[in-house]
């Protein structure tokens, strides 16, 4: 049953806010996909705060018009499933990994800070540390050279133990 002119205007506004809200979007093939495999997706997406929206490629194309994303949808072969993070990877950490597991999901690309970006870039996206590893990293980084020093003191007064105890042990 085909959509309403108010459907596809609600649909339309839905993936234009959901876009100018979100830091990162992918967009995916799902058709060949099991329901219960989409319903996994997008439980593994609420999980993470991923908006997940399925779109004909005419209403993504006005929605590209509309924020000025200079891309052709019509080009994507197959139906069309939108995940939109708060964040720029989570988006694209949860397709990719979930196109690992199920083949027939082919990532077409996404937007970024306004941009059109290739599957190959998403992938690399994918591929990032999330910003708490980077942290944490950053952490362990800066917390290094006090650790080194730190062991070196201890390592002096270690030494100084060894010999006093070893003085202990030649006059007993």
């Amino acid at each position: 049953m085909p959509k309403t002119k108010q459907q596809k205007a609600q649909s339309i506004e839905s993936l234009t806010g959901g876009l100018k809200d979100s830091k990162g979007a992918v967009f995916a093939n799902f058709q060949g996909l099991k329901v219960s495999d989409f319903e996994a997706l997008r439980k593994l997406a609420r999980a993470e705060q991923v908006q997940v929206q399925v779109t004909k490629k005419t209403l993504v194309k006005r929605v590209f018009e509309d924020l000025g994303v200079i891309a052709d949808p019509k080009a994507f072969q197959g139906g069309i499933v939108t995940l939109a993070g708060q964040d720029e990877l989570s988006a694209a950490k949860i397709i990719s990994n979930f196109a690992k597991i199920h083949e027939s999901i082919t990532i077409y690309g996404g937007v970024l800070e306004g941009k059109f970006i290739d599957a190959s870039l998403v992938k690399n996206l994918a591929s990032l540390p999330t910003k708490q590893q980077l942290l944490s990293q950053l952490v362990g980084t800066l917390n290094a050279p006090v650790s080194g020093f730190v062991n070196v003191l201890a390592g002096n007064l270690r030494n100084l133990v060894n010999v006093l105890n070893n003085i202990k042990e030649i006059k007993a």
